[in-house]
């Protein structure tokens, strides 16, 4: 009987698993690890193998891996199809440069999102020389994001550097005074 009922939940979740690829859509929900950086990848290259129709990323992330951002970041724009980014819920730190891929024109969100800029940070630990190291990437980090973030937003670097020397919150509408954002969309209709 449980077998019957285990065989019967994989068949329903394969179906929306099916139904969320016909739809082209992509979620990217939760912390960017290796994984869904992975995952999202595949998804991204299977849409765009299957057509050029748009697709739709849905943002929603604390942040994570910066490098695992990277490799989401950099395939958006590697793929063929066009990609459309919305943010719902929150789109922050690591989330917000997957978030920033898109062309402004192709970066929406919820009425609801709240987005958040602020400088990569590390666990740094080793001997004196790992440490002065790491300091120095954690530095060459912090400089690359607010590059993107920049040329993104339209804002001038030394504006983003400072920004980003704290956690920079912003609602949706912030986030469009910014240059994060082009629009609030309430509807799948408003994608049109």
């Amino acid at each position: 009987m449980a077998d019957e009922a285990e065989t019967d939940h994989a068949a329903r979740l394969n179906i929306i698993d099916k139904k969320v690829f016909e739809s082209r859509f992509v979620f990217i929900v939760g912390a960017i690890t290796d994984s869904l950086a992975r995952d999202s990848v595949k998804q991204l290259v299977a849409l765009s193998k299957d057509s050029n129709d748009p697709i739709y990323v849905v943002v929603s992330s604390p942040g994570g891996h910066v490098e695992s951002g990277d490799l989401v970041h950099d395939m958006v724009g590697f793929v063929p199809a066009p990609v459309t980014m919305i943010g719902s819920g929150w789109v922050a730190s690591a989330g917000t440069h997957i978030f920033l891929s898109a062309p402004i024109e192709r970066r929406m969100c919820l009425q609801n999102t709240r987005f958040l800029i602020h400088q990569p940070s590390g666990g740094i630990g080793g001997s004196g020389t790992d440490i002065e190291i790491q300091a120095k990437e954690i530095i060459k980090m912090r400089e690359r994001i607010a590059r993107i973030i920049a040329r993104e937003t339209g804002r001038e670097l030394d504006s983003v550097l400072v920004d980003i020397e704290r956690d920079y919150w912003m609602t949706a509408d912030e986030a469009i005074e910014y240059g994060l954002v082009s629009r609030v969309i309430k509807h799948v209709s408003d994608l049109a």
